[in-house]
């Protein structure tokens, strides 16, 4: 995730529950608060009820401690309905470490879209020294130096620590599906950058958006290019989702997957798209002489990184790097060594 932004919206009046409990922010639902193992140390999920059960949006990551918390959830929250229906809103492991244990803890019906389906699946039965010797390569050529490739080959494959499986039997979402919970019926909007079709939830007659990673209210979502596609350009797709967005009215109630609800949904559109041209004023400056991805990535992010904060940092200093470089204003080479050196185009450089 991005530094946060000045600009956040108010969020008056939601405090978070404690670990294990869950607190009601709208008539039939639920939040619920799971703790994740790094910075980022929580995850927001939400239920919702209906007569014949929950909908429980994002499960937490896949462990031990987040399986006791939910059986605290189960025991203390549901009023005795069961879990009928999990929905994913994209493949990250905070958000679908837990589906498989939900769909068979409560023989729950599984709702994504297709590609997070099938990209969550793919990476946990990735082997660990392919995805080890494919982020190498990507790396090196991004210009890490030797020590930070030594930390990142130790990593193996960190998806599939986070996400032991994912269910094998998918009900898809796709843009514009409706699903009826509780008498609102939610509407599917699906974004981009931060993962390729992730799912959001709208629901005009309860005013409220379920908006996943897609719009948080103090920081941008992770907007990165990753190894197995380094030629993507996510910001384009996370920029074109924002717009699309402001088709909810602005008083909606947004529920985010990280810090609290907010309500003033196009300021905070306005804010992050601010925020990432700010970011690539920044990187087309930075590229007057050429650049490396990881001197860009040190300009981007000027504190002290761990092992998952630099493979996020890299990626989202790559997915600028792109972003100017398919419009042209970038042109790219690579040095003896291979790695790739991005520079301001002659025709912006005379301007």
């Amino acid at each position: 995730m991005d530094r946060h932004d000045p600009r956040s919206p108010r969020q008056d009046g939601y405090s978070p529950p404690g670990v294990g409990q869950a607190a009601t922010v709208a008539p039939g639902i639920l939040w619920v608060r799971m703790p994740l193992p790094f910075a980022l140390n929580h995850v927001n999920i939400w239920l919702l009820e209906d007569d014949a059960g929950w909908t429980v949006v994002d499960t937490g990551i896949g462990s031990n401690r987040t399986r006791e918390y939910w059986e605290q959830v189960f025991a203390s929250s549901l009023g005795g309905k069961p879990v009928i229906r999990v929905v994913a809103t994209h493949f990250h492991p905070d958000h679908v470490g837990l589906a498989s244990w939900l769909v068979e803890r409560w023989d729950a019906e599984f709702c994504s879209s297709l590609t997070e389906w099938l990209l969550g699946r793919a990476l946990s039965l990735e082997n660990p020294e392919s995805m080890v010797r494919t982020g190498l390569a990507f790396y090196r050529r991004a210009g890490l130096d030797d020590a930070s490739l030594a930390v990142l080959a130790e990593r193996g494959n960190a998806y599939a620590r986070g996400v032991e499986s994912l269910p094998p039997v998918l009900r898809r979402l796709r843009d514009g599906d409706g699903i009826t919970i509780g008498g609102n019926e939610w509407r599917v909007m699906t974004g981009g950058g931060h993962s390729p079709e992730h799912v959001c939830l709208y629901s005009a007659s309860a005013g409220i958006l379920i908006a996943g990673d897609q719009i948080l209210p103090r920081i941008s979502p992770n907007v990165s290019v990753w190894p197995a596609e380094p030629e993507a350009d996510p910001l384009r797709d996370f920029l074109a989702a924002l717009e699309r967005f402001r088709a909810v009215p602005d008083d909606t109630l947004i529920l985010p997957s990280h810090d609290t609800p907010f309500r003033g949904l196009h300021a905070r559109l306005d804010g992050l798209a601010a925020h990432h041209r700010e970011r690539l004023s920044e990187t087309l400056d930075a590229c007057a002489t050429p650049r490396s991805v990881a001197e860009v990535t040190r300009i981007m992010f000027r504190r002290e990184l761990d092992a998952h904060q630099l493979v996020f940092a890299v990626g989202e200093a790559l997915a600028h790097l792109n972003h100017l470089l398919h419009r042209g204003l970038l042109t790219r080479t690579a040095d003896a060594n291979g790695v790739l050196l991005f520079r301001k185009a002659a025709d912006q450089a005379a301007g």
